[in-house]
């Protein structure tokens, strides 16, 4: 049987003028880490990793600011882009500077966006409920929705790209905006021109109701002369609007010349009233025909003379009227000016039966008599 050799450590007394023996430590553990206890140091890693995930976070935080400062700028900025549903469009905001009627470049652009796509997408302003306001892009999208309507493809025409811009902009900047981005179009005529200066002064939720004065404010970008002939171009829109059928047509020197024949003539505006009327199927150049002869232009050079007595069909009164409704479908702008009252509303009236529309409109006629 072995026995077990017992080794006592024995603290021997130092020799007098000896050098204390120095005090050795474990290999890579300094005098601190000898001196910490298990507990100190657990803590003290504990502590360490805690001001690392703080410094993490905090860099995760400031990293996630500067991304949503940058998508509001882009989107304030336009550049935000979603394929957004034709069908959660709406373009009752702005009156655009379009003349009513056929838009015979518009089948180019529907080729063309067929053939290689949009290149530019339109622009939006969310509206809530899922819902956008157009803002820029009235052509596009009309191309877009009439090639879903020819090829009934959902997939691949029933969303249009668009650039998703903040709310907010005013009514004012967003006139602007469309304006600016068609004096760059060549096809852009003096007379939609006129007639969006007339919308805008129409526009209940705009502050300026004075047409020529409008003109100051929508093409600031233009030049004097430019904005001179467009305000030749109201008297004339005013005056004939309703009646022309294609007054995009008519060139500058006409527009200003018929403009000065208005001004000059009393009774021009009825008598080329009277020439027009029912006559649907006529085409560009009659149109443009009678103008020319009444502005004299004509083949003999003289205008035909207007009977100068003739009074204004409608009485003369204020110059323009606007108040809104609140409706359920939502607030009803209306606009009352001499011979003409115009009532918007965000609804689809193309959807009321036709018959029911006229006894409304007949019953709200002859309650104003």
């Amino acid at each position: 049987m072995s026995r077990k050799r017992r080794v006592f450590e024995i603290d021997m007394p130092e020799e007098p003028g000896a050098a204390p023996e120095p005090e050795r430590f474990p290999a890579g553990k300094d005098e601190r880490e000898h001196r910490r206890g298990p507990m100190a140091t657990a803590i003290n890693e504990t502590a360490e990793s805690t001001r690392d995930r703080a410094r993490l976070e905090a860099q995760i935080r400031a990293e996630n600011d500067a991304l949503a400062q940058e998508h509001v700028r882009l989107k304030r900025a336009g550049l935000i882009t979603d394929m957004i549903p034709l069908d959660a469009i709406d373009t009752r905001k702005l009156i655009r500077d379009r003349a009513p009627g056929a838009d015979y470049e518009l089948a180019e652009l529907v080729e063309s966006i067929r053939d290689i796509g949009l290149s530019n997408p339109i622009r939006v302003e969310p509206a809530g409920e899922g819902r956008y306001e157009l803002i820029q892009g009235w052509r596009r999208l009309s191309a877009y929705r009439q090639l879903l309507e020819e090829s009934g493809d959902a997939e691949k025409w029933g969303r249009i790209p668009a650039g998703i811009a903040a709310r907010g902009e005013e009514l004012q900047g967003l006139y602007r905006r469309m304006v600016d981005e068609n004096l760059v179009r060549k096809d852009i005529s003096f007379a939609e021109m006129a007639q969006l200066a007339l919308h805008y002064a129409m526009d209940p939720m705009t502050e300026e109701h004075d047409p020529e004065k409008a003109v100051a404010i929508l093409f600031k970008s233009a030049g004097y002369q430019k904005r001179s002939y467009i305000r030749s171009f109201i008297r004339l829109m005013e005056s004939l609007g309703e009646t022309l059928i294609y007054a995009s047509e008519i060139p500058r020197a006409l527009g200003l010349a018929l403009s000065q024949r208005l001004d000059e003539v009393p009774g021009t505006a009825a008598a080329i009233r009277a020439e027009l009327k029912d006559w649907d199927t006529r085409s560009i150049k009659d149109e443009l025909d009678i103008l020319r002869r009444y502005a004299g232009q004509g083949a003999d050079g003289e205008a035909p003379a207007a009977p100068r007595a003739a009074a204004p069909t409608v009485p003369a009164g204020k110059a323009r009227t606007t108040f809104q409704i609140e409706r359920p479908q939502g607030s009803a702008k209306c606009t009352a000016a001499n011979g003409r009252l115009e009532i918007r509303l965000p609804r689809d009236f193309t959807a009321v039966d036709r018959r029911r529309l006229e006894a409304a409109v007949r019953a709200m006629l002859e309650s104003l008599d």
